[in-house]
């Protein structure tokens, strides 16, 4: 109540607003020479994730969704490649990404370096 006599009610009310805005549901993707685990992804149209992705092995990867990818709201666009296209992922490398999913359906989720040896997976946005 300090608050509010000392700062006021659009004080209050932002307190309100961030207290009230729910935590990015958490999902983790861990790379590996030549896989993504799990390979699948299911995501809920319009609920904030973080995207958590953590390369295991040995050789770059890149976690390519390119039609998934823009479609969706992406907090953090800085750690996206130039064309938006996909995440770089050196060995060792850890990274999150901050997305609401966009348009509902089906999405290619593969390494583009490595798509050849089976290092392909799927997204789908219910």
């Amino acid at each position: 109540m300090a608050d509010i006599a000392r700062y006021g009610v659009p004080a209050a009310v932002g307190m309100l607003l961030i207290a009230a805005t729910p935590a990015p549901a958490p999902l983790s993707v861990v790379m590996t020479d030549y896989k993504f685990t799990p390979d699948h992804l299911t995501f809920q149209h319009g609920v904030r994730y973080r995207v958590h992705l953590e390369n295991h092995g040995k050789e770059t990867h890149e976690f390519t969704a390119p039609s998934f990818l823009a479609t969706a709201k992406i907090d953090n666009p800085e750690i996206l490649n130039r064309e938006h296209t996909e995440i770089v992922m050196q060995p060792g490398d850890v990274k999150d990404v901050l997305l609401t999913p966009g348009k509902p359906g089906t999405y290619d989720l593969r390494c583009s370096d490595h798509d050849w040896n089976g290092m392909v997976g799927g997204i789908t946005v219910e």
